[in-house]
């Protein structure tokens, strides 16, 4: 007896970040629109050498089991090219006629999310005027350099194959720029959907880890019992985290960092911040 496979499919769309920028929340509207599947899992980060590009093309073709007109996937990490070096490049040899996404923000409103970000996963102790000290090669600056990462795609892609969504006009304009979305994948572009109107993906209020619950999270159970005692007393293991304010110095050093980058980012898309 014959065992049946089930089909699987290459993507021919591909959501590249940039993180921090509301990517999770295109991601679930885009997964309404009958004519486009995304992956079920929204980071692959198979384009990345470093996490999953070694599982093979098998692998990541069995995210994609529906024969929809458009199958994507949502993958920050796809623009830290300062990071991952080759992404373009390996994503051009398997999916050339791919379409782009690549979801933008003001830069520096960018740079305080990633921030905030890191603190509330234990990853970051500096203050933010310290995290942006040194403006060279600077993880949080970088991954706001858009343009910068956008160049590594140009160099394989045309630029009819690219769009920036600013997630401002995400969120302040959704339908009409879902339309757009939907116009440049050329399907339906009228399609709608109540969901469109909620706001698919919010984050809570951050919470940075306190000392006590990173040694608890080292520890046999540990994290277990950390929740027990979130649960009784949330301050042991959290403290909330406010919104982290810049220093004038600081701020200047990046509106100087970044607006060349904006600059040429804007001449590009016709959008600014």
């Amino acid at each position: 007896m014959l065992l049946q496979t089930t089909k699987t499919y290459l993507p021919n769309l591909v959501v590249i970040g940039a993180m921090k920028c509301g990517t999770t929340s295109l991601h679930d509207y885009l997964s309404l629109h009958p004519q486009i599947s995304m992956s079920q899992l929204k980071e692959l980060d198979f384009f990345v050498e470093k996490f999953n590009w070694q599982k093979g093309k098998d692998w990541y073709k069995s995210n994609f089991k529906v024969p929809t007109e458009i199958r994507g996937e949502s993958s920050p990490n796809y623009t830290k090219c300062h990071l991952f070096e080759g992404v373009p490049e390996r994503m051009h040899r398997l999916i050339p006629e791919a379409k782009l996404i690549y979801v933008v923000r003001d830069p520096i409103k960018r740079i305080i999310s990633h921030y905030v970000h890191r603190v509330a996963r234990g990853l970051e102790k500096r203050s933010i005027d310290e995290a942006l000290a040194d403006v060279r090669d600077n993880n949080y600056i970088n991954t706001s350099l858009y343009f910068m990462q956008l160049e590594r795609y140009l160099e394989y892609y045309p630029a009819s194959s690219i769009l920036i969504i600013p997630q401002e006009d995400l969120y302040r304009d959704r339908i009409h720029t879902l339309q757009k979305i939907f116009k440049f994948l050329n399907i339906d572009e009228q399609f709608s959907d109540p969901q469109f109107l909620q706001t698919a993906h919010e984050s809570a209020t951050k919470k940075q880890p306190t000392d006590l619950r990173l040694k608890l999270s080292k520890l046999p159970g540990g994290r277990v019992f950390a929740k027990a005692v979130s649960l009784m007393k949330p301050e042991l293991v959290d403290n909330k985290i406010s919104k982290p304010i810049l220093s004038q110095s600081t701020y200047e050093s990046l509106k100087e960092v970044l607006t060349e980058d904006a600059r040429k980012l804007s001449q590009f898309s016709g959008n600014t911040f």
